[in-house]
């Protein structure tokens, strides 16, 4: 039998918004391998989903750990079915959300329910249920937003930063995690390139050839999650320090003898993801493997809340993909795709 840490997930009630995700999924099996919590509920509104993922889990999880996961059917659209998911809750991770560019140009009102409405929504049931913490999970685009999707993401972010104004001194603490695509992810461009290979194509359309992104695993934006959990005081958005790789060199990883075509940017698209914005590095410190901006309100003591260790980043900068220090070379872009599809 697997001895389990001790943590501040320990015996603990956790909820997981959108938990039938590659989040959820990853974020729920490391909770159940490292930790002992008291039970685990997934908040979603897809019940195909929340079935087949029941299935998977119990062939991994033992009997016991089976009884402490929770489905719950639910919107975080829906107030009054947060109110009564959340009772008994401790921790909420909040990662459902509208996330496709495309669809949230096309459907923005939907993508304001959900983003925006469901964020608020998710402060009012924490506050009223006395969550002890809530950690939500932002993305670039949210930096210096160009799409819908970012602009809701921003305000979503801002909602749940500025809560802790409401929380008093005992009450819900609210912080943020951001990061970008997650390699191998659905949607991403990797699966995309996969695909284009395995069916024999010679050619992989590169939208913009400068075009540079972060590379994050799942693995370790659910380190993050858990960090903000353990060590958030309230409004902090923490940030991963990663690798960045040019997306020509992602293709000539997965096929060294592929035929690159530029074909254009797409609309919202980015050159390079911007996780720290120039204006937010007034506030932003630096540590070892990541970044915190704080809050900047009345509210914040920073002999209270701030994180010692961490190193004051210069005026200015910006934490962009395209003017990082650390780079993936082709060769090593080769092995972590090679690992990432050897495990899915």
């Amino acid at each position: 039998m697997k001895l389990k840490n001790k943590s501040i997930l320990s015996h603990k009630t956790i909820l997981v918004t959108g938990g039938t995700g590659s989040f959820g999924k990853a974020f729920i099996k490391r909770v159940f391998e490292f930790y002992s919590p008291a039970k685990v509920i997934v908040y979603s509104r897809d019940e195909y989903k929340q079935y087949i993922m029941k299935n998977t889990f119990s062939e991994i999880l033992g009997k016991e750990d089976m009884l402490k996961l929770r489905f719950f059917i639910g919107d975080v659209r829906d107030k009054d079915r947060l109110h009564r998911a959340f009772k008994g809750v401790d921790y909420v991770i909040h990662a459902a959300a509208m996330k496709q560019v495309p669809a949230c140009e096309y459907n923005p009102f939907e993508a304001i329910k959900t983003n925006i409405h469901g964020a608020q929504n998710i402060v009012d049931a924490a506050l009223d249920r006395n969550v002890k913490k809530v950690v939500a999970l932002s993305t670039d685009k949210a930096v210096n937003p160009i799409n819908l999707y970012g602009g809701t993401k921003l305000v979503s972010d801002k909602l749940f930063i500025s809560a802790n104004a409401y929380s008093g001194l005992e009450g819900t603490v609210f912080s943020v995690v951001r990061y970008g695509n997650v390699a191998g992810s659905r949607g991403s461009v990797i699966p995309f390139f996969k695909n284009l290979i395995d069916n024999g194509n010679t050619e992989i359309p590169i939208t913009d050839y400068r075009m540079t992104r972060f590379w994050i695993t799942l693995e370790e934006g659910v380190d993050l999650v858990i960090k903000a959990l353990e060590e958030s005081k309230g409004g902090e958005t923490y940030i991963s320090k990663i690798p960045s790789f040019k997306i020509t060199d992602l293709a000539t990883a997965m096929n060294p003898d592929c035929i690159l075509k530029e074909i254009g940017i797409r609309e919202g698209e980015k050159i390079d993801e911007v996780m720290v914005g120039k204006d937010d590095s007034r506030n932003t410190y630096e540590y070892d493997k990541h970044y915190i901006i704080y809050p900047q309100f009345d509210w914040w003591d920073e002999s209270k809340y701030f994180l010692k260790g961490g190193k004051h980043i210069p005026d200015g900068f910006e934490y962009n993909s395209g003017a990082n220090t650390e780079w993936l070379s082709v060769e090593e872009l080769r092995d972590r795709v090679t690992k990432l599809i050897s495990n899915t």
